[in-house]
């Protein structure tokens, strides 16, 4: 019997021994912090943020970072508007311009503004506004500028005044040429002069000779490029009485190339516009600048 008591108390040992390693392996896994994926991490990993794992913490400290951070947005779009407003502060407000659209100043009013503006100008230039020969120079600008652009204040429909004609028995080119015309040049404001020459087909309508001048007038006494220029009159008339066909031609020296640049006095710049007719069919556009070119005796 003594054999069997042995294995008993054996046994028993064994079994109390694997509790204990139970127990001991317990406290070790729950004492020992782990990752996602169950490695076993050191301390200073345990203590880095979830937030670099994805997950949203709440702690105290996440939670100052957060607020530091919303802080600091909240500054850079106060930073922004205070920006915005400075800029639209310190930009000229519509009621500056002596052209606002739809709100013409009154005549006297752009004349004080323009020939404040003169006399800034002659003192930036180096003369003296006050000097017997430049008293009277600023207001006198300033009327000539008015003059010289006051196509801004006229539409085409409004210098044609009706006078466009029904009439169906021509329909062959009209063609009304070396039309003297002065403008300025956007870019310098220097003048520049030529001839214009305008031909149409009419289909049904015909428009007062004087007219094509005017038109050309209203486009040219404004600040321009003679490309447009060229295309405005072309539009114009085309607009006017929808003919078959229009072609629009001008010759100019720009006084840009001529008082400053480049300086040369005898250099002209031809620009065409052809629509309808004129730009589809070889020989009549043909014919028109044969026209145009040909010298009256």
């Amino acid at each position: 019997k003594l054999p069997l008591i042995i294995t008993s108390s054996t046994a028993i040992m064994s079994s109390g021994a694997n509790d204990l390693s139970r127990e001991v392996s317990s406290i070790s896994t729950s004492s020992t912090p782990t990752n996602d994926i169950g490695r076993v991490v050191d301390d200073d990993d345990a203590e880095e943020c979830v937030l670099a794992q994805g997950r949203i913490c709440i702690c105290s400290s996440c939670e100052q970072e957060r607020k530091k951070l919303e802080l600091s947005r909240k500054r850079k779009r106060a930073a922004k508007t205070s920006t915005a407003i400075t800029a639209s502060s310190s930009s000229p407000l519509s009621s500056d311009y002596c052209h606002e659209v739809g709100k013409p100043n009154s005549d006297d009013e752009k004349l004080d503004k323009m020939t404040s503006a003169c006399k800034t100008i002659l003192k930036c230039i180096g003369e003296d506004p006050a000097r017997e020969g430049l008293l009277k120079t600023p207001e006198r600008w300033a009327k000539a500028l008015l003059f010289m652009t006051s196509g801004y204040s006229l539409s085409a429909d409004q210098v044609l005044n009706d006078a466009v004609f029904t009439e169906d028995s021509h329909k062959e080119i009209v063609v009304v040429k070396n039309i003297d015309i002065h403008s300025m040049c956007e870019h310098h404001m220097l003048p520049f002069t030529g001839r214009i020459h305008v031909g149409y087909i009419p289909n049904g309508k015909i428009i007062g000779l004087s007219k094509i001048a005017r038109i050309a007038d209203v486009f040219a006494r404004r600040l321009q490029v003679q490309e447009r220029l060229t295309r405005q009159i072309a539009d114009a008339i085309e607009e006017a009485v929808q003919p078959l066909g229009v072609g629009v031609v001008i010759e100019s020296s720009h006084f840009c190339m001529v008082m400053r640049g480049v300086q040369k006095v005898g250099a002209q710049t031809v620009t065409s516009c052809v629509r309808g007719c004129f730009e589809k069919n070889q020989k009549t556009r043909a014919e028109f600048f044969n026209i145009i070119n040909s010298r009256s005796r």
